[in-house]
């Protein structure tokens, strides 16, 4: 529950327009995937995860409070 609070001070509004919010997400990122993927994964694969993470959350949560899960928060 913590991380998902992470992630929501960090959507801020017009956050995909600003590139200290856009950096922001992206360290939050790294940040909560080193803590939760297996050690097993190599950097190569640790750094596409968290591109993948990125893009997801980019294209899902274009406004602060809105997107595909904004019900469920």
């Amino acid at each position: 529950m913590v991380r998902i609070q992470l992630f929501k001070e960090v959507l801020v509004l017009n956050w995909r327009q600003k590139s200290s919010a856009r950096a922001q997400l992206k360290m939050t990122i790294e940040d909560a995937l080193d803590v939760g993927l297996p050690r097993a994964y190599n950097v190569a694969l640790y750094k596409h995860k968290c591109s993948a993470v990125f893009e997801h959350v980019y294209e899902s949560y274009p406004e602060l409070n809105s997107g595909v899960y904004a019900r469920s928060a």
